[in-house]
C-alpha cells in the first residue's frame, strides 16, 4: 500500500479548528484533542440553543405581556382570552413591545378587553354575543 503523507490537508484541518477554538481557555486554544473535544461541544450547544432562543423569548413575551396586564387589573389568561373575543391578532412579540414602548396604546387594549371580560361575566356565557 503506498504511503500517504497528508501534509497541507492535515495543517488546513487543523488551522481550521484553530479557528474555532480561538480565545478558549488553556488547552482549549492550543492542543488538536482538547481543540477537537472543546469545539464539538460548543458545537451542540449552539445547535441546542438556536431551537431553545425561540422558546426563551416567547418566555420573555409572555411575562412582559402579563405585567402590562396586571398593571391594568386583568391577568394574562384574561388579556388573551379579550384578545380572542375582539378578534385582534396580535402575536405576543408585538404585544410585548407595545407593552414596554407604547403603554398607553396597551391601556387602552386593555380597557376594550376589560370590557369583554366583564360582559363575559355578567351574562355568564363564554362569548359575548
Amino acid at each position: 500500500m503506498p504511503r500517504v503523507k497528508r501534509g497541507t490537508v492535515r495543517r488546513a484541518g487543523r488551522k481550521k479548528l484553530a479557528k474555532l477554538t480561538k480565545g478558549y481557555f488553556l488547552g482549549k486554544s492550543k492542543l488538536y484533542k482538547f481543540m477537537k473535544e472543546a469545539a464539538d461541544r460548543a458545537g451542540r450547544f449552539a445547535y441546542r440553543d438556536r431551537r431553545r432562543r425561540k422558546r426563551d423569548f416567547r418566555r420573555l413575551w409572555i411575562i412582559r405581556i402579563g405585567a402590562a396586564a396586571r398593571l391594568n387589573g386583568l391577568t394574562y389568561s384574561q388579556f388573551i382570552n379579550g384578545l380572542k373575543k375582539l378578534e385582534i391578532a396580535l402575536d405576543r412579540k408585538v404585544l410585548s413591545e407595545m407593552a414596554i414602548r407604547d403603554a398607553a396604546g396597551f391601556s387602552e387594549l386593555a380597557v376594550k378587553v376589560k370590557q369583554v371580560v366583564e360582559t363575559q361575566k355578567a351574562t355568564g356565557k363564554s362569548s359575548p354575543a
